[in-house]
């Protein structure tokens, strides 16, 4: 076993506190030195190594100076996207779509359980035993799902899902391989001219990033309710723009508002356009009704592997909260859905876009037919297919044109 793991650092850090008053307007540098002075002059850690004295100091620092402990150089690095904490023990972080494992570790499983009660309190939630998983927003943007210890198997759950301070661009997918020029010209007119667009992707595949960046190209005089579980987008260019979050219920049991009463709220605030995060349930019976009684342009990302895959569940996500016949149902979201952008990751952890369908209004015996407009293949990338967009009545409304 290595010992960075089971080294207590408390010794260390009572013996700062009984010689400083770590209030004192001392400057970082200054703080790191008086504690490594400190550490190297006690009895406690005379067997240790100086990389496991310095590995201990750091520990030290970042508890003492920082709410959040030993996760401050982890929240505060830009290059993260994403930390999954399983225990005490096992720290990991997602770095340029590679997940890889952090030398990290915290002394103690109360420790870990300390900085989640830290992290949510400041968004007014408690988790507990009574209360075990919680899914939050901190005030910095970050979203947090934490699981308490009584139903995590080997100890407390933390992942924090984090967002770029500066949103990306069209520009900077383009420049990644997410997507090629010519594509997102193509999906730039379609949003301006207002067409219904659903982006399908599996977990952590771009949808919500990708969702962020079409959403620039809604013209800025329009106004746009966003709808969101937690929220995520980051829309800038839109005055005229309204921010909805649903809620969990206190500890009562009471307050509890979900996607599928902020969607049916949303229709009496005059919008243009309605943004939904992530349809998952109930919700989507909703948005298609939206979709479908004139709110064009609208946008939504859901969980599919596929084109074919993402319709077939919501057929059985409406299936579930309707009475309709399967035909009428196929229908609703025919009408409803005019584009849909499918996202993926390839083996080498790039998040790109694998498809892009026309939804055509006709319905076969099979189900909804599917017009592939792009389509991403091996060695060659995202290309365009010699399939044309047959549904041109939107962009003839708004004086577009596309080739």
């Amino acid at each position: 076993m290595n010992n960075k793991n089971v080294i207590n650092h408390y010794p260390l850090i009572h013996s700062v506190r009984n010689k400083i008053n770590i209030s004192e307007q001392i400057s970082d540098d200054e703080f790191y030195s008086f504690i490594e002075d400190i550490c190297f002059s006690m009895d406690e850690y005379y067997f240790l190594s100086t990389e496991e004295r310095l590995n201990l100091i750091e520990k030290a620092f970042y508890t003492l100076r920082y709410e959040f402990g030993i996760l401050q150089p982890l929240l505060s690095d830009n290059t993260i996207s994403e930390i999954m904490i399983n225990g005490k023990d096992n720290i990991f972080i997602e770095k340029n779509g590679r997940i890889l494992k952090n030398n990290l570790s915290f002394d103690s499983v109360e420790q870990l359980e300390d900085i989640i009660r830290k992290m949510t309190a400041k968004v007014r939630r408690e988790i507990n035993e009574l209360n075990p998983i919680v899914d939050a927003r901190l005030l910095d943007g970050s979203r947090i799902n934490a699981v308490h210890k009584n139903i995590a198997i080997d100890g407390p759950v933390l992942t924090i899902r984090k967002f770029p301070e500066k949103p990306l661009t069209m520009d900077s997918l383009i420049e990644f391989g997410t997507i090629t020029e010519e594509c997102a010209e193509y999906l730039k007119v379609l949003v301006l001219a207002g067409y219904n667009i659903f982006i399908s992707g599996g977990t952590s595949s771009g949808k919500t990033t990708f969702l962020n960046v079409l959403s620039n190209f809604i013209p800025k005089e329009e106004r746009v309710i966003i709808i969101e579980d937690s929220a995520e987008l980051q829309i800038k260019q839109i005055d005229n723009l309204v921010r909805l979050e649903c809620r969990n219920a206190n500890l009562q049991g009471k307050g509890r508002i979900v996607m599928q009463d902020l969607i049916k709220s949303s229709l009496r605030m005059r919008p243009d356009r309605i943004i939904v995060g992530e349809v998952r349930g109930a919700e989507v019976f909703d948005m298609v009704q939206a979709m479908n009684t004139g709110h064009d342009g609208s946008l939504c990302t859901g969980h599919g592997n596929s084109i074919p895959g993402i319709l077939k569940r919501l057929e059985a996500m409406l299936l579930q909260v309707s009475a309709f016949p399967i035909d009428a149902i196929r229908n609703q979201l025919a009408e409803g859905i005019d584009i849909i952008v499918q996202m993926g990751r390839l083996p080498d952890k790039r998040r790109v876009v694998l498809e892009i369908a026309e939804i055509s209004k006709d319905i076969g015996v099979n189900g909804i037919e599917i017009n592939t407009l792009f389509k991403y293949e091996l060695n060659k990338g995202l290309i365009r297919t010699e399939k044309k967009l047959v549904n041109r009545y939107k962009l003839m409304l708004r004086g577009y044109e596309l080739t």
